[in-house]
């Protein structure tokens, strides 16, 4: 179970799993914002979202684009093929490894394997395929996740 962690002004962080959220309890660097009903460990509830009690600047992502990852590429296209919009479970490079084409956040969108498979190592126009939106460098919310 993943835990969101937002900061003192209520901005997404990342995700934590549950050991390392009660951590944040236990050292009251975090408080509870929603929880689980009913279920606790030790005094504390079990959280779902938890809020910094101080702020924290976070200079390193300003200015700089996250870093490309399948991971990411996963959250940015909201788990969805970006041929047919079924759901996705492998990345795509729209312009094909075997032709130039890199991991950049530009040239991946994720596939099911059906459209995966149709396209190949093909370009779209040699696959007859076209994509439902534009890939593009997804903004640092974007990835906290689900």
């Amino acid at each position: 179970m993943n835990v969101l962690v937002l900061n003192a002004s209520y901005e997404p962080l990342q995700k934590v799993d549950l050991r390392h959220a009660i951590r944040m309890l236990v050292r009251e660097v975090a408080v509870v914002e929603e929880a689980e009903e009913g279920r606790t460990i030790g005094p504390f509830p079990v959280p779902r979202v938890l809020r910094l009690v101080r702020y924290v600047a976070m200079r390193w992502r300003h200015g700089r684009r996250p870093p490309w990852s399948k991971r990411g590429v996963y959250l940015r296209d909201r788990g969805l093929c970006g041929y047919c919009g079924r759901r996705g479970d492998t990345v795509d490079h729209v312009h094909p490894q075997s032709r130039g084409g890199g991991d950049t956040w530009e040239n991946t969108v994720l596939a099911c394997g059906r459209c995966n498979n149709r396209k190949g190592d093909r370009t779209l126009a040699e696959a007859g395929l076209r994509l439902r939106w534009e890939p593009r460098v997804p903004r640092w919310e974007d990835l906290v996740g689900p």
